[in-house]
């Protein structure tokens, strides 16, 4: 690993191979974002982990990571949420495409590493499919802060989310990149 990186048990698997990766850039190949309903914050998650990994992609000419999310307890294809629709067009980021998928044991078997923005959520995956301990970490790890949901609450809560959650990308893709 690079001196500059923090040692952290969440970069632990590369350690075994230090020798071979000087870098995080091979740890993760998937990524999965998991909230309550896979409308509000784990697609913005998603699409912002996307867009700017892209530029990141384009500007080192590294393979890219695969971003997805789910929800706990999603309405299968339902979209986004319209605010936080409206707040990544802000960013020119089109989110038109997004259909809320149920996160199911295989799912979370399948990536290398699973996001969630509260810790009751790392709870329910781990009880869920218990083989995804050391894996499930919360979005704001790095500052040990949790995204609240915003459904259903005041256009300020859906910034302050929208913002916290683009934030804690950023310091992610700065930790796997």
């Amino acid at each position: 690993m690079r001196e500059d990186r923090p040692k952290d048990p969440v970069l632990a698997p590369c350690a075994a191979v230090s020798n071979i990766f000087t870098d995080t850039a091979h740890m993760f190949q998937s990524v999965l974002i998991v909230c309550h309903a896979n409308v509000c914050r784990s697609p913005v998650a998603e699409m912002l982990f996307r867009a700017h990994s892209a530029r990141m992609v384009n500007k080192h000419a590294r393979r890219g990571i695969e971003f997805g999310s789910a929800g706990l307890f999603a309405q299968e294809g339902r979209a986004i949420d319209t605010t936080m629709s409206r707040l990544l067009m802000e960013r020119d980021v089109d989110s038109s495409g997004h259909a809320a998928r149920q996160l199911d044991r295989a799912m979370a078997r399948a990536v290398d590493l699973i996001l969630v923005p509260e810790r009751k959520h790392i709870t329910a995956i781990e009880e869920m499919e218990p083989v995804t301990r050391g894996k499930v970490h919360l979005l704001g790890k790095w500052e040990d802060s949790e995204v609240i949901d915003p459904y259903g609450r005041h256009e300020s809560a859906y910034r302050e989310s929208f913002g916290l959650i683009e934030r804690l990308v950023q310091g992610w893709l700065n930790k796997i990149w």
